[in-house]
């Protein structure tokens, strides 16, 4: 008798030292079912499907408890290659195709089809010519069954990404035993045109008897194509539901809502008059930030206001402070305190008054191989002239000024050290992060961007930084622009938050929005399309 279950995961606990990411979560798939798993940034759907797959970081970091049975029988799943001997495959986000190939190759890589040689039959098999016409039936067949009708020999360098997608997927399909794919956001990088055919490619796929693992963050898509949901919420399972029973506002309130969680930092929310001047206006900016690109954002900052931009990994919000402080190519007008600001010219923004903690803190943020202190007033040294003094005509470092003002920063953001020589790229990722802060505020900005700012901090550190950011705008009346993955943080301390989707600002919420609207506005729903209203 078939099991009821191709796949069951079950109490799937995962500790990484002390910090466990997963708790006890199962999950459950039928054959030929389409089963969305849902769940914000750092929820743990990663690590699930790392576990399904047996990724080297789950062994090397002392496995798992629980168990995964697939087809009603216990098993053992040791990397990833045992997993497709198993019959599990996996469409990427990130696409794993081979540019210099063509389409046939990518489908056929590791799975080629040979025959004899005059060279084989005396040396062996290894000396087998590659059978191009078995396998280019083979991927017609596979590419038919997506809905390509783009010629199988076609090189894969220089495709659009959509069609890269959809090669990504004939790939899997071309796979035999397949039972179970898993599909993670695989409509992200497509259009309207593009998601829509993948959804009836899916339900294509699920009638064949193979299950399907869909994770998305496009809650209507889950209603539209998915039979069940499985939500989990920082590491746990909240939620196992038909899709048949849900809808749309209740997905995304048990993926955003929190019970019984208390902020680092509590603030009240304010509210500003309408005739508040505006410190940031930005009209049309579209930023070319590879994995965080910009399409049409428009928003406006209030002067003396906490204003946070969220939303899920890889829409655009990161993007947003990079284009403005000239970090990645951005066209569109920004205006700082009325007056027009350039964009492609980090020098200007930081003249006029801008500044940024950048969220790659080792990539663009420090100078790894330089002290503390002089990461610290860098950019004060080089666009104003600060912590300088003029000898015999040149402007030299003031050694004893850049040492007192390291050392109160030190100080002030408790930065973790031996002192204010040491080398910044031996410092821990909290105290990096702090020396990037440090440097920030030494510029004495007017408006401050701070992107992703507690990311790969404690939490005491944590709550340190948000109380500082906090103390900087209600006492110096600085304006901050706070970039988060963290819901939860952005709504401690933020006055508005924009959510932003695929580019653009979808909504801008009060702090106190239910978490249906922000759930919504997540998964790229614009306020009125499900019955709501916008928010000024």
């Amino acid at each position: 008798m078939a099991a009821e279950y191709v796949l069951e995961m079950k109490d799937i606990t995962k500790r990484y030292g002390e910090n466990t990411v997963l708790s006890g979560v199962s999950l459950k798939v039928r054959p030929g079912e389409i089963h969305a798993l849902l769940g914000e940034n750092g929820a743990g759907k990663s690590t699930l499907m790392n576990v399904l797959f047996g990724m080297p970081v789950i062994h090397a970091t002392g496995g798992f408890d629980g168990e995964i049975v697939l087809d009603g029988q216990k098993t053992t799943i040791a990397s990833p290659h045992d997993a497709m001997l198993k019959g599990i495959g996996m469409v990427h986000q990130e696409f794993m195709l081979l540019p210099g190939f063509n389409i046939t190759e990518n489908i056929k890589l590791n799975r080629e089809i040979t025959r004899p040689s005059l060279l084989s039959r005396v040396f062996g098999k290894n000396l087998e010519t590659l059978d191009m016409e078995a396998m280019s039936k083979d991927a017609r067949k596979a590419l038919d069954s997506v809905g390509m009708t783009i010629d199988e020999y076609t090189l894969v360098a220089g495709l659009p990404v959509g069609y890269m997608q959809f090669v990504e997927i004939a790939r899997e399909i071309d796979k035999t035993g397949v039972k179970i794919l898993v599909f993670d956001e695989p409509t992200a990088v497509l259009t309207e045109s593009e998601a829509a055919q993948l959804l009836k490619v899916m339900k294509d796929i699920a009638s064949r008897g193979i299950a399907i693992i869909f994770i998305t963050h496009r809650l209507d898509e889950v209603i539209s194509a998915a039979d069940g949901v499985t939500i989990l919420r920082d590491g746990q399972l909240v939620a196992q539901t038909r899709t048949s029973e849900t809808n749309v506002t209740r997905l995304a309130e048990m993926m955003i809502g929190r019970k019984g969680e208390s902020a680092f930092v509590s603030t009240e929310p304010r509210t500003f008059a309408n005739d508040t001047p505006i410190a940031l206006k930005v009209s049309h900016l579209a930023v070319d930030m590879p994995g965080e690109r910009v399409r049409d954002v428009n928003l406006e900052v209030r002067q003396g206001e906490i204003f946070g931009i969220g939303g899920l990994a890889g829409q655009g919000k990161v993007g947003i402070p990079n284009g403005i402080m000239g970090v990645y190519e951005a066209t569109g007008e920004v205006e700082l305190f009325g007056k027009p600001s350039p964009l492609n010219h980090a020098h200007k923004a930081l003249e006029n008054g801008m500044a940024m903690v950048s969220e790659d803190r080792r990539g663009v943020g420090l100078l790894l191989d330089e002290s503390i202190e002089d990461n610290i007033v860098f950019n004060a040294m080089q666009i104003r002239g600060d912590f300088t003094k003029n000898i015999l005509g040149a402007r030299l470092k003031d050694a004893k000024s850049v040492r007192k003002h390291a050392n109160e920063m030190i100080r002030e953001l408790d930065i973790r050290c031996f002192g204010a020589v040491q080398h910044t790229g031996t410092l821990s990722g909290g105290n990096q992060q702090k020396v990037c802060i440090a440097r920030a505020l030494t510029m004495k900005p007017r408006l401050l961007f701070v992107s992703e700012p507690t990311r790969g901090i404690d939490i005491g550190a944590k709550k340190l930084v948000l109380e500082t950011l906090v103390k900087l705008n209600r006492e110096m009346g600085m304006t901050v622009v706070m970039v988060s993955s963290e819901l939860m943080e952005l709504r401690s301390i933020c006055d508005r938050i924009a959510i932003v989707a695929e580019g653009e600002v979808v909504d801008v919420l009060p702090v106190d929005a239910s978490d249906a609207d922000f759930g919504l506005a997540m998964s790229g729903i614009k306020p009125g399309t499900e019955g709501g209203e916008g928010h000024a």
